[in-house]
């Protein structure tokens, strides 16, 4: 039976069986079937995580498939390695496994898995199906520009927190994961050297991409051309951020806008994160995570005028996820405003008086022209 809404996404949960604890699935849809990662996480210290690699023939509800590779994480680097190196770190007589046999169903919005490894070990779990298509539920300060500005955007401001505006209250999510795609292994091992190869020919500094700080670069230079990153675009300022909220959306159609219809900003307190969750580095990382970054601005001249800053992250749910460690330190990361609209015209026009324009954040002949065409339609 065809599965409706396929098996692509990202997939979390808990699973049980001769072992309990965490896991995790992204899974990325090809022409023929799917391509995954499951990564386990056992509850008790003396069984190491797991990551496994599989492909799913077909695209059927119910399935079957036996894992392509299955390797263990290292509890210190967190990268995947050979069991015979780490083994010593585990009481003796411990086994792992070289493969499964997986059976499968998605049905109603849930991932049944049940497994049987060739050692004997057995695990089952049931994993709901991402959210972050759905409507936020944050409950935002609905405020008009005025009060925006003149109050809440110098409150928020001052105390340095990260903006973002978008269009319509979506959950958070980055390019990446808007595609459709969770399998991060699939983007580092395929996309990146993709990347490289077309883009180096066309620019000028040649990057280095065993270097945190250019492999970073060249990501968010990258995603600024267009190409869907698992990076989210934020920045310092309360006003850049109202710009990017009405950026796409037209004069005509926020004067036909319903009176209750709103824009968003978000705003996300980066350094009380930066404090209380382990920075990673690794873009592929097993472990979900959400991590903030100040990228070098090589041959992209957008970053600075936008004031940029960046979220990089193995999450499709970003608001879910930001929630949950909420609840885990008692405390508020992360916040949302909505204005009206209608009052697009207005905020344009006034956010030009403070020099925020698409030719100041968009250098270039693009971004210039489309300055003039903006301010041709004020009058």
């Amino acid at each position: 039976m065809k599965n409706p809404n396929g098996l692509n996404g990202q997939w979390i949960g808990s699973f049980g069986g001769s072992a309990a604890g965490q896991i995790h699935v992204n899974i990325d849809e090809e022409e023929q079937g799917y391509r995954g990662v499951a990564y386990l996480f056992e509850n008790d210290p003396q069984f190491p995580h797991t990551i496994a690699q599989f492909y799913i023939a077909g695209k059927n509800s119910v399935f079957s498939f036996r894992t392509e590779l299955i390797q263990p994480i290292d509890p210190g680097s967190f990268k995947e390695v050979q069991w015979e190196s780490i083994q010593a770190k585990y009481p003796e007589g411990t086994t792992f496994s070289k493969y499964a046999d997986v059976q499968g169903l998605c049905q109603d919005d849930v991932l049944t898995l049940s497994w049987t490894a060739d050692n004997g070990v057995t695990g089952k779990c049931s994993l709901p199906r991402s959210r972050a298509d759905q409507p936020s539920d944050l409950v935002p300060r609905e405020l008009d520009w005025d009060a925006y500005k003149k109050e809440e955007g110098i409150k928020l401001a001052a105390a340095r927190p990260l903006f973002r505006g978008q269009a319509k209250p979506w959950r958070l999510r980055t390019p990446f994961h808007r595609t459709g795609r969770a399998n991060m292994r699939g983007f580092v091992l395929y996309d990146i050297p993709t990347l490289y190869r077309h883009l180096s020919p066309r620019m000028k500094h040649v990057f280095q991409l065993k270097d945190e700080n250019e492999y970073g670069a060249f990501l968010s230079l990258a995603q600024h051309h267009g190409y869907p990153t698992p990076i989210l675009d934020w920045t310092y300022s309360p006003y850049i951020a109202a710009f990017f909220a009405y950026q796409g959306i037209s004069n005509e159609q926020a004067a036909d806008a319903r009176a209750d219809a709103k824009v968003r900003i978000f705003a996300f307190d980066a350094a009380a994160w930066n404090r209380a969750w382990k920075r990673v580095t690794l873009l592929d990382h097993p472990q979900l995570h959400l991590t903030v970054f100040e990228f070098i601005a090589i041959e992209n001249e957008r970053m600075i005028p936008q004031q940029a800053a960046s979220t990089v992250t193995t999450v499709d749910d970003i608001e879910t996820y930001i929630r949950a460690r909420e609840r885990d330190k008692k405390t508020t990361y992360l916040q949302a405003i909505d204005l009206p609209v209608r009052e697009r015209k207005k905020v344009i026009r006034e956010l030009s008086y403070m020099g925020i324009t698409i030719g100041s954040l968009f250098p270039g002949l693009d971004g210039a022209c489309k300055e003039l065409a903006e301010r041709s339609s004020w009058w």
